[in-house]
């Protein structure tokens, strides 16, 4: 646990090669830490990296007031420093990919590379459907296991569709936050677009997507690829979570585009 600008976060480092740029993970939308372990593991040991518990989420307590996108990029620059990285490459999906996207927007010099999986420029998207929207509107997967047996080939599409056993794999890893939490993570980014200044960035990007994604249909990665100038984007044969799904795959893509700069 750590504090940050008055923030109580629960954080988690892992050590990696000397001299090798950290890895900032953000995470979705009331997804805890442990949930990216096993792709944390994937990664190996040469990416040293860094996840934390958006307050309200997993370990990390609900924050005492409302916060937008841009505050709580301010909050991880600070964390940033507090922990001695100068530079960094951020990664962040869905959810967390917005996060991603502000944080390297509002703070260039320290984000060196960006990774960006299943996410979208935010209110300026091809949205999912209705259905889609008010499945993942409900916090209750963190909370009712069987509310998440029943939803998720619906919401994350891909490999959930045709294996329902997956959940449970997951479901071990599941730290549920709060509810004022969850609501002030939907809060955070409501109305929020990157669209209008993702042409400005400059860091060199990989942009990852799944060709059945129901939550962040595909075309949303392609626009972020396409305003982004120095960006490539890689498909998946899977849905939201192909981090998870794919992970060695995934993996693969990203440790040869951060370690080749």
């Amino acid at each position: 646990m750590v504090t940050v600008d008055g923030v109580r976060l629960r954080i988690c480092e892992t050590p990696g090669a000397p001299g090798k740029t950290p890895l900032i993970l953000c995470n979705g939308i009331g997804a805890n830490l442990e949930l990216l372990d096993a792709f944390v593991e994937e990664l190996g040991p040469d990416i040293p990296t860094l996840r934390f518990d958006v307050p309200g989420t997993g370990g990390s307590p609900t924050a005492a007031w409302p916060y937008r996108f841009p505050g709580l990029c301010r909050t991880i620059d600070q964390l940033c420093s507090q922990l001695g990285y100068d530079a960094v490459d951020v990664f962040g999906i869905s959810w967390g990919g917005a996060v991603a996207q502000q944080f390297a927007h509002q703070f260039p010099t320290r984000c060196r590379r960006l990774v960006l999986a299943a996410t979208s420029a935010g209110m300026v998207m091809v949205p999912a459907s209705p259905k889609v929207l008010l499945k993942m509107a409900s916090p209750q997967r963190y909370f009712r296991a069987t509310y998440l047996r029943e939803v998720a080939g619906t919401i994350y599409g891909g490999d959930f569709r045709r294996d329902p056993t997956l959940v449970d794999q997951f479901l071990h890893r599941i730290r549920p936050g709060t509810l004022i939490g969850y609501l002030m993570q939907l809060f955070a980014g409501w109305l929020w677009t990157s669209v209008f200044w993702l042409r400005g960035l400059r860091q060199p990007t990989l942009v990852l997507a799944g060709t059945d994604d129901p939550l962040t249909p595909p075309v949303n990665s392609r626009l972020l690829a396409w305003l982004i100038p120095n960006s490539k984007l890689v498909k998946f044969d899977c849905g939201h979570l192909f981090l998870l799904t794919r992970r060695a795959q995934v993996a693969a893509e990203m440790k040869q585009f951060l370690l080749d700069g």
